[in-house]
Formats: structure tokens, C-alpha cells, sequence
């Protein structure tokens, strides 16, 4: 963690993210000249209440500013290279509640920006002849009614985000480095629910021991909702509730992560609540963890996600097939699509500012089943973060039309299945760091059965 904190003690590259998207519209267009524009979040109240919604600063915005703060706005000169930001004046009447706002001369050391100015002089800046005013750049629908493009030749709302959809996808060492220290303060807080599991009741204390820890080491915020989900729960694949007994449940399946300055991880755990792995439970969990080392070691620059996919449910169809739940040709099943009854969602996505981050190029209209949910399609570059979150699921919904199809009965043993509904699910996940000869695991949580016994035994 010592080379995390020397890279996390600089500044946020926004210039050199901007330039990475100003480069990237000009490869599209050659002729590509003006001004991109972006506005942060704004402050808004819940409705009905005095009190202002918890803020969440837009992505596209913090990607070339590193700014957290709301109201803010940000332009960029694509011909001096130049990036300016604007945030807010100070206010005497929020200043008696809230203190005093960032001065510019302060967010230009804590920035990497060429100049700051308040939020009042950004139409005076756009209309000003010190820019070009060919054409602007700017997303639909995230330009406030008050903002003026009208000394400017064109003006471009389609061209910005695809730009930075796809700069997002490959990662500078700032955002690793901050990527690696999310998932540190993650797995601290994966650990301490691995040691209260035996002492616990209910779902939400778990919840709240994730939450604590993670608060306490600098995640301030949570990648999103966790997933605390006890015994046949864990069939639901974002179970929300995170509010039953534990009692008489065979596992705990946690999917919870930490967001840093800005980054996720995201990171799935699956254990048992008394201590040890039932038989059905432990066979299941071999096979996904089976299918996770396989499909992380395919991992390098240039790999098709497709076929790292279609490996997790060879791997899950091998497993299924000795323990009893599946029967019959293993190439008949994957041909007809059966083992997706037991593993209906996709093996991963891109991982970024946002938990599901952009540029994976999703195909959701997909007839083919298996392909249908994957939020990557293509080939992994270099710099690239994915998630690898195999999973077996025994959800009764999802299975039973496939035990009514005589196109997949055939290949299923309800007999053998009858004993394997309490597992409810199990999935494995971990963040991976695409290189150019091979890939870097960035996820240090325990997940080793023997360990993760032995951490929750207290042994």
C-alpha cells in the first residue's frame, strides 16, 4: 500500500484525461476544434423537505476535473490545451451553516487545472474572445437552462460522452491506485463479517458491521447497495433487503464494495453462517471457484470476453455433471443453453468510477441466452479493469420453466436437485487489472475455504 499512497499523494490527472478525450474526438474527426463543456452535479433538495439529496458528482465531469464538489462547471480548450474550472462564490447565507466554500487560489493546488473561477463568470467566459468559438462540445441534457452557447458556431451533443464512455475503459495509474486502495478498505470490511458471522441474527447487523468499516478507513460512501443475503436469498442476484434471520440459513452471500474518491470495487463473498460448508454447499462452491481460476488465468490484453464467458459455463457444466445435478452430453448442454438455468447472468463487467462503468458495449437484445446479460462484448485492453463474479444459483423461478422444458429436462436430475435448493447461491468475485501478458488481481479478500472457516471458527 506504500506505492498506493505515494501515487494517491498527487493530484488527479484531469488534464491528462482531457487531453485523452480531446484526442480521442479528433481521431473521429480530424477537424475537431473548440470547447468541451461539462457540469458537475447540482445540489438538489428531496422533495417536499428542507434537506438536500445525498450528492453524488457526475462521472463524466469528475473524470476531467477530479472535483467532488457540487455546482461546478468545466471547460476545455482543444486548441491551447487549456482547462478551466468554475465553482461556486461564496454565499453568506450558506456560509452560517456551512462554513466557507473552496476559494479558487485553494482548488488550484488541490486541482489539476489550468485556472479556477467562480461559477458567476461562466457565460462571461464562453462568450470571451480568449477561445475558440467554433464548435462546443457538451452532453444532452446535462446543460443548465441559464448556460448561453449562442457565440459559438455549432454546437455537438453526441460526440462528448461516447468519447469518454470509451477513455474510461482503459485506466491511468491514479485510477488503479485508487481502485487498489478500495478494494483494501473493502476486504478489511469483507474480513470483519467474516469474524461476526457466528455471533450474528439478522442480515442488517451484517450490513452494519460492512458499513462500519469501511466508513472508518475512508470509503465514505458505498460502489452500491450491498448484498447481504442469507441462505435461498442468495438466488436473488441483487437481493435488496438485507433484513432476515439468519437462523436455519446454510450461507451468507455478500456482495458489498467500497467507493474511493470517486472509485468502486466491487467484490462478492460466499461462506458459511455456522462455521462450515455443508457437503451440498462445499460442492457448489468448488465449482465456482473452479470457474473463477480458470477464467482469471485466460485474462491478458486482447482476450475475447465472449470466450472467457462461454469457459465459466464449460467449467460449470463439468461441475454440475459430477455432482449429479446435470446428466447426459456436456456438449449437448452447452449447445442447448441448459446450464444457464444455474448461471443466467453475464461473468463480469468493466469496473471504474462506476460499479457496471462504460464503454462494454452490452448487447441486451441478444437472442442467445447465454449472451444475453454479459456486459462486455469484445476483446479486454491493456489497462482495462473487469470483474470475474461466476456464480450457481438455485432460484426456483428461474429453473423451474427449464424442468417443464422437455428441450432441458432431460438434462436435469431433480432428484439429485432436491437436495441443493437450501444453497440457495454462491458467487465469487474479484477485480481484475488487464496487462499486456496477462492480468493483475487487485481483490486481496479471504476466499480459500480452509481460511475463511478458520477466520469465522476464530480459530
Amino acid at each position: 500500500m506504500d506505492d498506493v499512497e505515494a501515487v494517491l499523494a498527487g493530484k488527479y490527472p484531469a488534464k491528462a484525461h482531457a487531453a485523452k478525450v480531446a484526442a480521442y474526438l479528433k481521431s473521429k474527426n480530424p477537424d475537431a476544434d473548440g470547447v468541451i463543456y461539462l457540469e458537475g452535479q447540482k445540489t438538489r433538495m428531496i422533495e417536499d423537505n428542507d434537506e438536500p439529496q445525498p450528492f453524488r458528482q457526475r462521472r463524466y465531469f469528475y473524470y476531467l476535473s477530479g472535483c467532488a464538489l457540487p455546482d461546478c462547471y468545466l471547460s476545455y480548450d482543444l486548441r491551447s490545451s487549456k482547462l478551466t474550472l468554475f465553482i461556486p462564490a461564496v454565499d453568506p447565507e450558506s456560509v452560517i451553516w456551512s462554513g466557507l466554500p473552496l476559494s479558487p487560489s485553494e482548488a488550484l493546488k488541490l486541482y489539476d487545472v489550468d485556472q479556477v473561477l467562480p461559477t458567476t463568470e461562466v457565460n462571461p467566459f464562453l462568450s470571451s474572445p480568449t477561445i475558440p468559438h467554433t464548435t462546443i462540445y457538451a452532453i444532452q441534457n446535462q446543460v443548465s437552462d441559464h448556460i448561453t452557447f449562442l457565440s459559438f458556431s455549432s454546437t455537438d451533443f453526441t460526440a462528448l460522452k461516447p468519447a469518454i464512455d470509451t477513455c474510461r475503459v482503459t485506466k491511468d495509474s491514479y485510477e488503479i491506485a485508487l481502485t487498489r486502495k478500495a478494494n483494501s478498505i473493502s476486504t478489511l470490511a469483507h474480513t470483519a463479517v467474516l469474524k461476526r458471522i457466528k455471533h450474528a441474527h439478522n442480515e442488517r447487523e451484517l450490513e452494519a458491521v460492512f458499513l462500519e468499516k469501511c466508513i472508518a478507513n475512508g470509503c465514505r460512501e458505498q460502489a452500491y447497495h450491498s448484498i447481504v443475503a442469507s441462505g435461498t436469498n442468495a438466488a436473488t442476484l441483487h437481493y435488496q433487503k438485507n433484513s432476515e434471520d439468519l437462523a436455519g440459513r446454510e450461507n451468507l452471500l455478500l456482495d458489498a464494495g467500497g467507493e474511493y474518491e470517486c472509485y468502486a470495487s466491487d467484490i462478492t463473498r460466499t461462506f458459511p453462517i455456522r462455521g462450515r460448508f455443508s457437503e451440498e454447499s462445499r460442492r457448489i462452491y468448488d465449482v465456482v471457484l473452479k470457474m473463477q481460476e480458470v477464467c482469471t488465468e485466460m485474462l491478458k490484453e486482447g482476450v475475447l470476453w465472449d470466450d472467457v464467458h462461454a469457459t465459466a459455463h464449460k467449467i460449470a457444466i463439468e461441475g454440475l455433471l459430477d455432482i449429479g445435478i446435470l446428466k447426459g452430453d456436456k456438449d449437448e448442454i452447452f449447445k442447448n443453453r441448459t446450464s444457464v438455468a444455474f448461471f443466467p447472468h453475464g461473468l463480469g463487467h468493466y469496473l471504474g468510477m462506476d460499479t457496471h462503468d462504460t464503454g462494454g458495449n452490452p448487447d441486451y437484445g441478444d437472442k442467445n441466452s447465454m449472451f444475453r446479460y454479459l456486459r462486455v462484448r469484445g476483446r479486454l485492453p491493456a489497462g482495462s479493469i473487469v470483474t470475474v463474479e461466476p456464480g450457481i444459483y438455485f432460484c426456483p423461478f428461474i429453473i423451474s420453466p427449464y424442468l417443464d422444458s422437455p428441450r432441458h429436462s432431460k438434462y436435469i436430475d431433480k432428484h439429485v436437485l432436491d437436495r441443493y435448493w437450501s444453497v440457495g447461491g454462491v458467487r465469487i468475485e474479484d477485480n481484475i487489472l488487464i496487462t499486456g501478458n496477462g492480468s493483475e488481481n487487485l481483490t486481496t479478500a479471504v476466499k480459500g475455504v480452509e481460511e475463511m472457516e478458520r477466520i469465522i471458527n476464530g480459530d
